[in-house]
C-alpha cells in the first residue's frame, strides 16, 4: 500500500497544474495586447511599446510553450549572475547581451486586466500564477534589499531581503 501511495504522489508531482487565470476583458483595457507583444517564434516576446525583447519563459522553464521543467529560483546576487551565465554559454536565441530587466522594465509586462498570474499568457505561457519575479534594482535607501514583482498580483515590492528566492525573466535592449 505504501509504496502504490509513493507511487502516485510522484505522478501528482510530476506535472504542474496551475488554476485558470481570470481576466476582466470587458471592464479593463488589455495593457500588454497579443498586438503590443510580439512572438518572434524563437522563445522571445518583442514589446512595440517599450522597445524589449523578452525570453518568453522564466529561467529553467523551456519548450516552445514553457511547458518543460520549472522555475528556477535565485537569491538576487544570484539572479545579476544569471545573465552572464547565459551569455557566456552562447546566448538565448542568437543574442548573448541578456540581462537582468530594471524594475520599470519589469512592470512594463504587468497585464492588468487579468489575475494570478498579471500576464500575458498568449505571449508568456505557463508562468505560474504565484510567480515572484526578481528586477536588476536594488532598494536605494535600505542596502540589502532589491525590488521583484508579484505577479499573481502586480504588485512591485522593494523591501524584498536580498537573500530571498525568486524567479528571474530575462531582456535585452532597452536602458
Amino acid at each position: 500500500m505504501r509504496t502504490f501511495f509513493l507511487l502516485i504522489c510522484c505522478l501528482f508531482s510530476a506535472a504542474t497544474v496551475y488554476a485558470a487565470q481570470t481576466c476582466k476583458p470587458n471592464s479593463i483595457p488589455a495593457s500588454t495586447p497579443d498586438s503590443q507583444l510580439i512572438d518572434n517564434g524563437n522563445g522571445t516576446i518583442t514589446d512595440l511599446k517599450t522597445g524589449l525583447m523578452w525570453k518568453q519563459c522564466l529561467e529553467g522553464v523551456s519548450g516552445s510553450s514553457c511547458e518543460i521543467g520549472s522555475p528556477d529560483t535565485f537569491t538576487w546576487q544570484q539572479a545579476l549572475q544569471q545573465p552572464g551565465v547565459v551569455n557566456n554559454a552562447g546566448g538565448f536565441a542568437g543574442h548573448t547581451d541578456w540581462r537582468l530587466p530594471n524594475i520599470r522594465e519589469l512592470i512594463s509586462i504587468v497585464e492588468e486586466q487579468c489575475e494570478a498570474p498579471v500576464i500575458n499568457l498568449d505571449r508568456f505561457p505557463n508562468t505560474p500564477p504565484m510567480s515572484v519575479v526578481w528586477s536588476g534594482s536594488p532598494n536605494a535607501n535600505c542596502s540589502g534589499l532589491a525590488w521583484v514583482v508579484d505577479f499573481s498580483s502586480g504588485n512591485s515590492y522593494y523591501y524584498v531581503g536580498r537573500d530571498g528566492s525568486y524567479a528571474v525573466r530575462l531582456v535585452r535592449g532597452g536602458q
